[in-house]
């Protein structure tokens, strides 16, 4: 059989490059950067995944904020349990966000969403198909201290989500994982975090960052009680 031969579309956005896979029957898979980076975090394996449990904190100048989470991705059932100030316990599946949702699911589902794509940024980006991905040709600075590291433009659309254009800079390391990363709300040229990733853990199939800390020492996001339940078993699985 006659092999179709690999052809690569190349997009220049804003100085950088960005290929499309646009037809490789007969030639090997070349991953784009979301799938490799989805990779590094346990994507293949995301499907054992039942349950996982979290307590996304943040630190800010005046206040520490905790909320805790279970969610079940088959299901897109998200469980919050907070404090009777937060509203205490909340359960809802997501698929009724496009219906009545009442306003306690519409009070906590914004949470959800920043608290769940800081601890699963790099799987929700595969899954965001939406968003557009480019990286640079060449190393960048990092922005905090020191080094260099492969960057990923990520940008959201103008007319989508709690917040419609972010912009978030990836740093990405040799071990294909997160270093370090810029958030831009709405596509601000000015920074509205840059923070790094660290303290990675397994848990389960998964591999994640549950310790984010800016350069000033002023605000950190980290996550305690984290666990996954795996389908079929009743346990819960810690990271290590």
């Amino acid at each position: 059989m006659k092999s179709i031969p690999l052809r690569v579309k190349v997009l220049w956005i804003g100085g950088l490059v960005l290929a499309l896979l646009v037809g490789c029957a007969g030639m090997p898979r070349v991953d784009s950067p979301r799938d490799q980076l989805a990779d590094a975090y346990g994507l293949k394996n995301f499907d054992q995944v039942e349950e996982l449990r979290y307590t996304f904190n943040v630190q800010l100048p005046d206040r520490v904020i905790s909320r805790a989470w279970s969610w079940e991705p088959k299901r897109d059932r998200v469980t919050f349990r907070g404090t009777p100030e937060q509203g205490g316990t909340v359960s809802y599946e997501r698929s009724i966000l496009a219906g009545q949702a009442s306003e306690p699911i519409k009070k906590v589902d914004p949470w959800f969403v920043n608290d769940n794509y800081w601890l699963l940024f790099p799987l929700r980006l595969n899954w965001d198909r939406s968003a557009t991905v480019a990286a640079d040709e060449n190393p960048a600075p990092l922005p905090i201290g020191a080094g260099q590291a492969r960057r990923v433009i990520v940008r959201y659309p103008s007319n989508e989500g709690y917040t419609p254009g972010d912009v978030y800079e990836l740093f990405i390391g040799a071990s294909g994982r997160i270093e370090q990363w810029v958030y831009r709300k709405g596509g601000d040229p000015k920074p509205t975090r840059i923070t790094t990733w660290e303290d990675y853990r397994r848990v389960g199939p998964l591999t994640l960052s549950l310790d984010h800390r800016g350069p000033d020492g002023g605000f950190r996001v980290w996550f305690t009680d984290v666990a996954v339940r795996l389908a079929g078993q009743t346990d819960w699985t810690a990271p290590r």
